[in-house]
């Protein structure tokens, strides 16, 4: 199979889909991969790293690919190139861009999205190690933003003798939550996760013990804290669907001026009401007095290791693609094929039909024609 690499070219992006490693296993297995030229500078790989690997360095890589493999959702200028006869195999986070999927659907596309792929147990194991990073950069986030300089309240996460620490509220505990508080925590901050599902936050207070305090995230118990709260980190996920709004512009209104709100779940169109997508090299805005926190691919700051993480966990999956073909390689793994989004101009994610309020096409039938 041809497959082809791209570079990112949404704003601050460094990642990029295989590292020279993963490269060199598919041309073993006799797979043509285009890469295209700097594609990997961003996260430490140089074109001659991919040479040497047996890529072949090109200006352009969707005019001749059949799977396109890359990070982050395409921008309106990949949009405009893709084609009915390929796949792309990425981050499409489509639940709140009405837009983007008004361009797959007319290109014709096959997309497959990272985020909704699912293991054997139930697991999202492609959202997993970019989950695990962009709680753990949401952390350093909200202690630099605390910082008087960035607009906060002049307040250490870790206080100081004789000095209480900082305050985090955390909410949710999956896999972005859990990192995040475990490094604020680490740092010397006070942590309370909030936790809808009671399974979860027996686990949660069997693992952590006194080191973080596991409440139910119901509606009440987010009031009671928000007046003394220093941090909001929201880490709130339902799957290929619009994260849930968890603050309104009323809440902020109650909070300290110079709080920190940190929104994980941007990509999903943001749990708090005054929530807008940010970018690294300008990552904040002050609303309502309370410092945001917004940026919309968080991993992107930390790119050798995301790229390292990601390229490993998403080789077995390219490999079943360039092997078997995306209706073979999905019909044998019903995980795989909840990662479905469009193929044929046809919507097949349940999660993005219901946000958007448009007709589902259906994976079985997608797959069968």
């Amino acid at each position: 199979m041809i497959i082809g690499v791209p570079k990112e070219v949404k704003r601050q992006e460094y990642r990029v889909a295989l590292t020279p490693e993963q490269v060199g296993a598919l041309v073993q297995r006799r797979h043509t991969i285009l890469f295209e030229h700097g594609a990997g500078l961003g996260s430490g790989f140089t074109d001659e790293d991919y040479a040497a690997a047996g890529a072949q360095l090109v200006a352009d890589v969707f005019s001749q690919a059949e799977l396109i493999v890359k990070v982050k959702e395409p921008q309106a200028q990949e949009v405009a190139r893709l084609r009915a006869d390929q796949v792309l195999f990425a981050y499409l986070h489509l639940a709140p861009d009405r837009m983007l999927v008004d361009g797959l659907l007319a290109s014709g596309v096959t997309a497959i999205a990272f985020e909704t792929v699912r293991d054997q147990s139930g697991r999202l194991p492609l959202l997993f190690p970019m989950s695990e990073i962009a709680g753990r950069v949401a952390a350093q986030a909200a202690a630099y933003c605390l910082e008087r300089t960035r607009g906060g309240e002049g307040v250490l996460l870790a206080g100081a003798t004789g000095v209480p620490p900082a305050l985090v509220l955390v909410l949710g505990g999956g896999v972005v939550g859990t990192n995040a508080a475990r490094l604020c925590a680490g740092l010397g901050a006070r942590v309370i996760v909030l936790e809808a599902a009671k399974a979860r936050r027996q686990q949660l207070q069997g693992e952590y013990g006194d080191t973080l305090q596991v409440l139910d995230a119901g509606r009440d118990t987010i009031k009671a804290h928000l007046s003394d709260c220093d941090v909001i980190i929201g880490a709130a996920l339902v799957p290929g669907d619009t994260s849930p709004r968890l603050l309104s512009r009323q809440d902020l209104r109650t909070m300290r001026k110079g709080a920190v709100l940190v929104d994980v779940s941007i990509d999903q169109g943001g749990c708090f009401e005054t929530s807008r997508a940010t970018s690294h090299d300008e990552p904040t805005y002050i609303e309502e007095g309370i410092v945001h926190y917004c940026v919309a691919n968080i991993p992107g700051a930390v790119p050798r290791t995301a790229t390292a993480a990601l390229s490993r966990t998403i080789f077995p999956y390219v490999s079943a693609l360039a092997e078997r073909g995306w209706r073979d390689a999905l019909a044998a793994d019903s995980g795989f094929a909840a990662g479905l989004s469009v193929t044929g101009g046809r919507l097949c994610c349940a999660a993005v039909a219901r946000a958007q309020g448009r007709l589902l096409d259906g994976v079985v039938g997608a797959l069968r024609d």
